[in-house]
């Protein structure tokens, strides 16, 4: 790349950093509590997790999901998490509302509390890391738009170091080169780990995500393994990420089961020809898929139980390593395995964001993950500190203080790589195109000389 090409990269560094700061702490600061949301969890809901129930009467998981829906009249059960000790079993349960319940029985399946899925601190992480807890198509877009900038500002940082002066010695630093120093050097130093952590948390994006997963979709032999049955409905967040969108297989029900509608929860199959839970767990545990694992009900009188054990499911106690994860499918009436899909069965790129995505969460090989993780995450927002630090130094007072417009035309180079980066992060070029857009008017303002910088 042409020298000319520094101070573009330094000015668009700049704007950019300015206007997405407070989304990437909120990011960053997020991230840092998702991490640890096991640790905290475990802590904060020590009665739930791990109590017993005054009621010492034995039960079956049968009898205690019954139990649980006299006691919280109006609520069906979704999806039971069954756990390894000392956990206590979890159950989901939801209303006609849309309202939901965790609902925690003990080792003799005895109600001992229950929570609002709503505010649970790995719920409220995850909300404000992937939506700012808002939500909605607009803000989904800006946290993948923040996403997608830090990885251009890590770059051009980089490209700023070398080309620049920011580590050469000084004898006599002032105070901003001094700041400058170290915003350039612990940038490079994390512009690495820092773009594998964005990079494997996209699959949960909006529209990279979803690119990413049609891909996958669409090419199995690189993607998903396809599986020719009727999408899930039910709540997905304990399926692994790979299989979450596939079509389970259906139950052998027979024509009594062909004539009934469509639901979420098992009181919209049918309890009387529906093998118990009880039954289920066994035929689980003859297929030989070992605690922990989650089971999603039928969705209807066709449906089948879908047993999973996942990476990435966000409940403490659920994760597993990758090469662990399997979905399986039993028919909900005979319980006999139909199909299941297990790592090995998944293309390249389901492979690795199987892999990457508990690399992002920080538990694909233990605490020096959540570590690693962790330091990545405070260096970064060291660097931004040191960045800030920088342009009040040499902020002029009510100016902006921006670096300098650029009028020569861009080189070969700069534009290959604004296209590349374009081009695998949609939003960042789309909003480069408005970039763009408002460089091209400034620029012929100044020249008609009615805006001075």
């Amino acid at each position: 790349m042409k020298k000319s090409n520094f101070n573009r990269f330094w000015r668009w560094h700049f704007y950019g950093a300015l206007f997405m700061t407070p989304l990437l702490i909120t990011l960053t600061l997020s991230g840092i509590g998702y991490l640890f949301y096991t640790d905290v969890e475990n802590n904060m809901y020590k009665h739930e997790f791990f109590a017993k129930s005054s009621q010492t009467d034995s039960l079956t998981i049968d009898q205690g999901i019954k139990q649980a829906k006299e006691t919280f009249e109006g609520y069906a059960v979704s999806k039971v998490i069954v756990l390894e000790e000392p956990y206590n079993t979890r159950l989901t349960m939801a209303n006609k509302d849309g309202d939901q319940k965790y609902v925690f029985l003990d080792a003799n399946y005895q109600i001992v509390g229950s929570q609002n899925p709503k505010y649970t601190f790995a719920n409220v992480m995850r909300e404000v890391h992937s939506s700012l807890f808002v939500g909605g198509t607009i803000v989904n877009y800006l946290v993948e738009l923040a996403a997608c900038w830090a990885i251009f500002l890590l770059l051009s940082g980089l490209y700023m170091t070398f080309k620049g002066r920011a580590l050469k010695k000084d004898p006599n630093p002032t105070k901003r080169q001094k700041n400058l120093k170290w915003h350039a050097l612990v940038g490079t130093i994390i512009t690495i780990p820092m773009v594998i952590i964005i990079f494997t948390g996209l699959p949960w994006s909006a529209v990279m995500g979803d690119f990413i997963y049609s891909a996958a979709q669409k090419h199995p032999s690189i993607g998903i393994p396809a599986l020719q049955q009727n999408p899930p409905t039910s709540d997905m967040s304990e399926i692994p990420w790979a299989t979450r969108k596939n079509e389970p297989p259906t139950s052998n029900g027979g024509a009594h089961a062909e004539h009934h509608g469509m639901g979420h929860t098992e009181d919209t199959s049918d309890p009387d020809r529906m093998i118990t839970l009880q039954q289920l767990m066994h035929e689980v545990k003859q297929a030989n898929v070992s605690k922990p694992y989650s089971i999603i009900y039928p969705k209807d009188e066709q449906g089948v139980f879908t047993v999973s054990k996942g990476s990435n499911t966000g409940v403490t106690g659920l994760d597993v390593s990758p090469y662990e994860e399997v979905t399986s499918y039993f028919d909900q009436y005979s319980g006999k395995l139909i199909q299941d899909v297990g790592f090995e069965d998944y293309g390249i790129l389901a492979k690795w964001f199987t892999w990457g995505i508990p690399l992002h969460e920080g538990h694909l090989f233990g605490w020096p993950n959540k570590l690693l993780n962790l330091i990545v995450c405070i260096s970064f927002l060291l660097v931004i500190f040191w960045g800030f630090k920088t342009w009040l130094a040499r902020k002029k007072k009510n100016a902006w203080s921006a670096p300098p417009n650029v009028s020569n035309k861009l080189s070969i180079g700069f534009i290959i790589f604004m296209v590349l980066l374009g081009c695998v992060m949609p939003l960042f070029g789309i909003s480069l195109i408005a970039v763009m857009l408002i460089e091209i008017i400034i620029t012929l303002k100044n020249k008609n000389g009615t805006v001075a910088e």
